[in-house]
């Protein structure tokens, strides 16, 4: 009877340290699967911010990158007297439209900047100061790419051109409008009627003559064409694709206007853009390196 009872504590005891064994493996055993899961999850942790640091520098950079872009666009688009704007040689192998649109910006001005976006395009605005409700759309269009020239505050003739400092004041006001709305003064700019206007005559004789000297002795360029769309004008939108479409040049400087009367330029434009695209074209806004259009003064 002792033997037995003594047996049975012997198996019971072995059956006990089998457990306890079992446990204590089992224990341990889960204690490594935790510790790598725990290994596993702080490395995931450790990815996931290594990720986001390297994603916000890269963002960062990228944004300092595009300011420091955009520092070097208004530098290069700024008047910087004795800085030479432009060139009177035209580079070979290229084909380039100049598209330029004067006496806006207006309520025609988002209509245009929608084409040339549709189109890829990009164009040259010279601006007035007639319709201040509209003269947000400078920074629209400056920041879609595109260039902002100066064409005069008024565009009275009788005003602009009543003697050489009438002209700067002028000048000088069209180009502090522009300094609010984009944070410089452009180098690029449109006398109102073009360099070869006679009109100025009545005025003042003799004041174009000086006018195209002084203003790149002041760190301006300016800019005249090659084709009229002929919008100068009432002309309907068969007349304007008619008069803006040419293939005789490699170089292209076409006149449009974006005043708000000019309706059927805008209803033009689609199909210029499309004859110019289809002959393998590029549209480009001006800057201090573009091809320089200048007309012979008759005053």
């Amino acid at each position: 009877m002792d033997r037995r009872r003594g047996t049975r504590y012997n198996v019971n005891a072995l059956i006990l340290c089998g457990l306890v064994f079992f446990v204590i493996v089992a224990t341990i055993f889960c204690m490594v699967a935790n510790g790598r899961e725990a290994a596993r999850e702080e490395q995931r942790i450790a990815a996931e911010q290594q990720a986001a640091a390297e994603k916000a520098a890269a963002e960062k950079k990228a944004q300092e990158e595009a300011e420091a872009a955009l520092e070097a666009r208004k530098k290069s688009d700024s008047v910087q007297p004795g800085v030479p704007v432009g060139t009177t040689e035209a580079p070979e192998g290229e084909k380039v439209v100049y598209l330029t649109f004067d006496d806006g910006p207006s309520k025609n001005t988002q209509r245009v900047l929608d084409i040339l976006a549709e189109y890829d395009a990009k164009a040259t605005f010279f601006i007035t100061g007639q319709q201040p409700e509209y003269f947000s759309m400078i920074k629209t269009a400056y920041d879609a790419g595109h260039t902002i020239g100066l064409h005069s505050y008024i565009h009275e003739y009788d005003q602009v051109y009543a003697s050489v400092d009438a002209y700067f004041k002028d000048l000088e006001k069209i180009g502090e409008l522009a300094k609010e709305q984009i944070g410089f003064v452009p180098c690029y700019i449109r006398f109102p009627g073009g360099a070869s206007n006679t009109v100025s005559r009545k005025y003042t004789e003799g004041i174009m003559t000086e006018l195209t000297e002084k203003v790149l002795e002041k760190g301006y360029q300016y800019y005249d064409w090659n084709i009229s769309s002929g919008d100068g004008s009432k002309a309907t939108k068969e007349e304007i694709i008619k008069q803006s479409e040419t293939d005789e040049y490699d170089h292209v400087m076409i006149l449009f206007h974006d005043a708000a009367t000019k309706d059927t330029t805008v209803e033009a434009l689609p199909d210029i853009l499309k004859y110019y695209q289809d002959k393998g074209y590029e549209f480009r806004g001006i800057d201090r390196e573009s091809l320089i259009f200048h007309h012979q003064t008759n005053n």
